[in-house]
């Protein structure tokens, strides 16, 4: 009988409740690939020695290979029992919610040393293979999808923003993927998550809008630069009602300055060259001469006409809105996103959540 804190095992429902920081003690690239949004990485093992624990399983059996995980892990227990101290203190009086691949020997392992410190812990039952099953589900559940759409440069990501902060239920699917979604959609910005952590931050999204009325994403593409959008969320993209917004030509070049006059010179250069084929050779080299003498909203305007094109060819292709119903358009000419979004709840275009239904 071991003493110490008490440990609990929690199926993923329970397990996903704010309360006390997440340890993921997977290896590093299995953490990398894909985890639990917001937990901290405490691996038992680092990625060499998981595949040596793993191949001497394979070939000499589970003894030999809990034997050399003791053997690596011993010496460095101390500085585990440290790190696992440090993260409960984060949150006195919560649990450490601990996890590896399968609910087994590693968060095994390290919920005994946690409790041999009498700290508490919660054990995810499944491990993150439990979550990844959960996380798949969610997007076969039927959501009240909304979809913000218009032109290229009407500032629909802002807008998003701004009705979040206005109490709309919104998720960015642009900012969970670090790219604008566009070939110049990646300057600026982090480097891109996997696409399975991708899903991993969409399905936490969506969990945490549960009971919302409306949830407003804007109209992508299924591929948000290297990221694919999940089938099933996709899929209710594509039958979602959609509000178009939209704005002169002008305030759409500034906005386009405003974003990407600021990136890099050389960077903007690579981007555009990259689309030179669908631009044609006219409007590229335009663009690129623009680029070289920083006009940046001639170079902006290169690349309207050809957006525009494509906007202009994808609703002729799917009907004028494929198989949105349309709630209507919003001109947004001379407004902040602020003052838009503010316009577009008290119109009741936008619900905000909390707001009875219509």
């Amino acid at each position: 009988m071991i003493d110490g804190a008490q440990l609990i095992r929690e199926p993923i429902e329970r397990f996903l409740q704010p309360c006390g920081p997440v340890v993921d003690v997977r290896a590093p690239a299995e953490y990398a690939q894909g985890h639990i949004p917001g937990a901290h990485n405490l691996p038992l093992f680092s990625d060499e020695q998981r595949a040596a624990v793993g191949t001497t399983y394979k070939q000499e059996g589970r003894q030999a290979a809990v034997q050399l995980g003791l053997e690596l892990v011993g010496p460095r227990l101390g500085e585990l029992g440290g790190r696992l101290k440090a993260l409960a203190k984060q949150s006195p009086g919560q649990p450490l919610r601990l996890h590896c691949w399968r609910g087994g020997m590693r968060s095994e392992s390290v919920a005994w040393l946690a409790r041999q410190l009498d700290l508490e812990v919660n054990l995810l039952v499944g491990g993150y293979k439990a979550f990844r099953r959960w996380v798949l589900n969610s997007f076969e559940t039927p959501w009240p999808i909304h979809l913000l759409g218009g032109r290229t440069g009407c500032g629909k990501t802002d807008l998003l923003l701004a009705l979040a902060g206005q109490g709309g239920a919104v998720i960015d699917l642009e900012g969970l993927a670090h790219h604008r979604g566009s070939s110049f959609g990646s300057l600026g910005m982090p480097p891109q998550p996997s696409s399975e952590h991708y899903e991993n931050r969409i399905a936490m999204a969506l969990h945490q809008l549960q009971g919302a009325g409306q949830i407003w994403l804007e109209a992508e593409s299924a591929q948000v630069g290297r990221c694919r959008i999940p089938a099933g969320l996709w899929k209710q993209m594509q039958q979602a009602p959609l509000l178009e917004i939209r704005r002169p030509l002008a305030e759409r070049v500034q906005q386009l300055v405003a974003v990407y006059g600021v990136q890099d010179q050389h960077a903007l250069k690579e981007a555009t060259e990259r689309i030179a084929r669908r631009l044609g050779p006219q409007r590229t080299a335009t663009a690129l001469e623009a680029i070289a003498q920083q006009q940046w909203g001639k170079a902006a305007l290169q690349m309207l006409d050809y957006y525009d094109r494509c906007y202009d060819h994808e609703l002729e292709r799917h009907g004028q809105h494929g198989g949105h119903r349309l709630l209507g358009h919003h001109d947004l000419e001379g407004l902040s996103a602020e003052t838009a979004a503010k316009q577009l709840i008290n119109s009741g275009a936008i619900r905000a959540q909390g707001r009875s239904a219509a």
